[in-house]
């Protein structure tokens, strides 16, 4: 069952889900049409945000999560801990550091054109990637975004 964002957790809540990035690249958004079919979508240019309960994404190759949103504004995204050592110490140790998954629900806002210090904060953590012929045809149009607000979420309770 879901619970509540506090100040308190949403820091442990932004640290797991870097950490499931940082093993990743991608966070996982789940969405679902008018008729309650889901969809679930990897974006690798998700962010957290420090202090209000909110992210963006840089919407750069979805065609569900932007159809879905105008039926549908309810997101769940998922990020998960994949590191190989993390895994194997847990199972070593027989405990978790931090939780090996995260979930947080709320809503998706509107299209919009980006604002500087969000460019800044995708430039900064695409890097060099950018630069490659690859990144340039990935990552090379990052003209809107949309904002996501949460208020509940969910980690993954391992009986271990």
């Amino acid at each position: 069952m879901p619970s509540p964002i506090t100040s308190q957790n949403w820091q442990n809540i932004r640290q797991n889900f870097r950490h499931g990035f940082a093993t990743n690249l991608h966070v996982s958004i789940a969405t679902a049409d008018a008729e309650g079919q889901p969809n679930v979508t990897p974006i690798g240019s998700f962010f957290l945000n420090r202090d209000d309960f909110s992210g963006f994404y840089f919407e750069i190759f979805t065609k569900n999560i932007p159809r879905n949103a105008v039926t549908n504004p309810k997101v769940c995204i998922m990020a998960v801990n994949s590191g190989k050592w993390y895994w194997m110490s847990s199972l070593f140790f027989g405990k978790f550091k931090t939780p090996p998954m995260t979930k947080i629900y709320g809503t998706i806002g509107e299209r919009r054109a980006p604002t500087p210090a969000e460019i800044e904060r995708g430039n900064r953590r695409l890097g060099r990637m950018k630069a490659l012929p690859g990144g340039k045809k990935l990552f090379g149009n990052m003209s809107f975004v949309r904002e996501l607000h949460f208020h509940t979420f969910e980690m993954a309770k391992v009986p271990m």
